[in-house]
């Protein structure tokens, strides 16, 4: 009698099982799944019962680099990182043999086409976009596994050396186009406020005189200046002609 209670006290025993917060425990029956446990302590009658543990916490994939070729041929190696979880640990276990895996791979081949469908100037500016549309094609792709996607986020985008110099060049070629521009457009203000200025200046007698004035005023204030009148020709013929009277 004392044996078969050892022997039932150790069968308990060894029946206990410790599901921590993070984790939820996949049951099977004689193979068959049957329901999934919560944290805490539970009871697993084997050999009848057997059990798969499956974390549920969030969890970082690192997506490795990828050559992927954009829509106007240009080669780039992109990589990125894929936050997501388990929100059906039962699906996870049955539906697909190894989650970690497949949901890498996933985001590997997602993330070549997405960048195939965008030009480099749109990937490069859009990189928000480009990381939104990979989250919501492999979110809808692993929703059959029990995988929730919570986010995808482009790290790197790493070009050719020769393609980073042609866009320097662009870059500079820009910014000297943008200087003309607005240096000629300062040129075109100028010459109105001058032809302004010429029209009230000629219509008001003296004004071109008394401007000459205060211009002679300004220049005088510093004595290292050295003014010099143009003085048209045919008044220095009369005074000329006043000295010989």
């Amino acid at each position: 009698m004392e044996f078969l209670i050892t022997l039932v006290i150790v069968y308990v025993l060894t029946t206990i099982r410790v599901i921590f917060e993070y984790q939820r425990g996949v049951v099977f029956l004689l193979g068959k799944y049957t329901h999934t446990m919560g944290p805490g302590l539970k009871l697993l009658f084997w050999p009848f019962q057997t059990m798969r543990k499956v974390d549920v916490r969030v969890k970082a994939v690192d997506v490795p680099d990828q050559e992927a070729i954009t829509r106007d041929n240009i080669s780039a190696r992109i990589n990125a990182v894929i936050y997501y979880k388990v929100k059906d640990a039962a699906k996870s276990f049955i539906e697909v043999e190894n989650f970690y895996y497949a949901v890498s791979q996933l985001a590997q081949t997602t993330m070549r086409n997405v960048v195939g469908e965008m030009d480099l100037d749109q990937l490069l500016s859009q990189r928000e976009e480009a990381s939104k549309k990979i989250k919501d094609i492999v979110d809808v792709l692993t929703d059959p596994w029990g995988i929730q996607v919570d986010n995808v986020e482009l790290k790197d985008i790493t070009l050719p050396e020769e393609m980073k110099r042609t866009m320097a060049k662009q870059a500079e070629a820009e910014r000297e186009r943008r200087a003309v521009v607005i240096n000629s457009m300062g040129e075109v203000e100028a010459s109105k406020n001058l032809a302004e200025a010429a029209n009230i200046l000629s219509s008001s007698s003296g004004a071109l005189h008394l401007r000459t004035l205060n211009t002679i005023n300004d220049v005088s204030s510093d004595a290292s200046n050295t003014i010099i009148f143009a003085v048209p020709l045919e008044v220095l013929r009369a005074f000329d002609h006043l000295k010989k009277e």
